[in-house]
């Protein structure tokens, strides 16, 4: 389905059945990164997938934000009148997630945040030299959005009060200490290193998650 929202066209995809269960993407990706995982999901719950603004099939725009992209899912939430349904953010989508929940902190009744950081200090510093590098030769928006944000405050993490899953690579891009800062500012949270996984290799066209989810949400 195509919902506009911000006078944009966001699309959002559901499958299954059961309590809600609304999932989303990291930077240029698009909701079919979780294929693998909602095939098996879909059984248990009504999954709505997103695409991002500039994601996806959904409209582009000059607005590369995360507080905007926040503000989108807030808004979806409200048109498909999803109430506190439970929600899975994968990198970008995680760091939207943490941003829609400090400005709501009652609108999910349950999150996982996976590869997420609150700042760009956060990330590896040879990984952001990369990112850099990339930049200066593509002007990429999606990078330089990357490099300039999030600039989430820590202490602001201590109003999410739902039941909240932290969850990284033992290899991730973000630093282990930093994964760990968010979670010691989560006041009912759980921490989640994956031994020899990166910071995608358990989630983009994976289903090594599956289990994990169905015992935090159940």
């Amino acid at each position: 389905m195509r919902l506009l929202i911000h006078d944009m066209r966001i699309n959002v995809e559901k499958k299954g059945y059961g309590k809600p269960l609304v999932l989303l993407h990291g930077n240029e990706e698009d909701h079919h990164i979780f294929d693998a995982l909602v095939k098996r999901l879909k059984e248990h719950f009504t999954c709505y997938l997103i695409d991002a603004r500039n994601h996806g099939l959904s409209d582009r725009t000059e607005v590369f934000d995360y507080d905007v992209m926040a503000s989108d899912l807030m808004c979806i939430m409200t048109k498909l009148n999803l109430v506190q349904p439970y929600f899975l953010g994968f990198s970008d989508g995680g760091i939207v997630g943490l941003l829609s929940a400090i400005h709501q902190p009652h609108l999910f009744d349950k999150m996982v945040i996976c590869g997420a950081n609150l700042t760009p200090r956060g990330i590896k510093k040879t990984v952001i030299q990369t990112m850099k590098n990339d930049y200066e030769q593509t002007k990429n928006p999606y990078i330089r959005m990357m490099l300039e944000q999030p600039q989430i405050v820590a202490k602001d993490l201590l109003k999410i009060e739902i039941p909240t899953l932290v969850v990284a690579g033992e290899h991730d891009v973000i630093h282990r200490h930093h994964t760990y800062h968010i979670q010691r500012h989560l006041p009912q949270s759980k921490l989640l290193i994956l031994p020899h996984k990166k910071h995608d290799d358990y989630i983009v066209h994976r289903d090594d998650l599956f289990e994990t989810l169905i015992q935090f949400f159940k």
